[in-house]
């Protein structure tokens, strides 16, 4: 495979939205013992305030639940990105996906330590999913206008 045919692969991007699964997963896996941990039965998604103000353990399930859910709310538009940079720039989009699913793990990392202030330390992902936005949009308007 030539270097201009590996950088038009689209199996780059497609990766990277593999990749991502298994980042969800992992944090999935990570809440679950988190909560076990921490004595949270279900249905509960979070320990109550004045439990977690008492117990570390608590205080730590509900940062790292935060973590997860908080990723899988921009997960929806992180994928649409990805998918329609890809259209056009499938290297470029899967660096810029690469690079806001670094964050994500960094982001995670940070929380889970019980120190909210320490998820701050991923944003630096915002520049990949401003790329991917970007390239997106780019591809948008050059399929209607095409």
């Amino acid at each position: 495979m030539t270097a201009p045919d590996f950088i038009r692969d689209r199996s780059l991007p497609f990766a990277v939205g593999v990749a991502s699964t298994v980042f969800l997963t992992a944090l999935s896996a990570r809440v679950g013992r988190a909560r076990a941990e921490a004595g949270v039965p279900y249905p509960y998604m979070y320990a109550e305030r004045h439990d977690a103000e008492k117990d570390s353990a608590k205080h730590i399930f509900n940062c790292t639940q935060r973590a997860h859910q908080n990723t899988l709310e921009w997960y929806p538009s992180f994928l649409l990105l990805l998918l329609g940079a890809s259209i056009e720039h499938p290297a470029a989009a899967a660096v810029a996906g690469a690079v806001w699913l670094a964050s994500r793990w960094v982001f995670a990392e940070g929380y889970c330590t019980g120190d909210p202030a320490k998820r701050n330390r991923g944003v630096f992902g915002m520049l990949g999913l401003l790329a991917l936005l970007g390239m997106s949009a780019k591809t948008a308007v050059a399929m209607i206008v095409a």
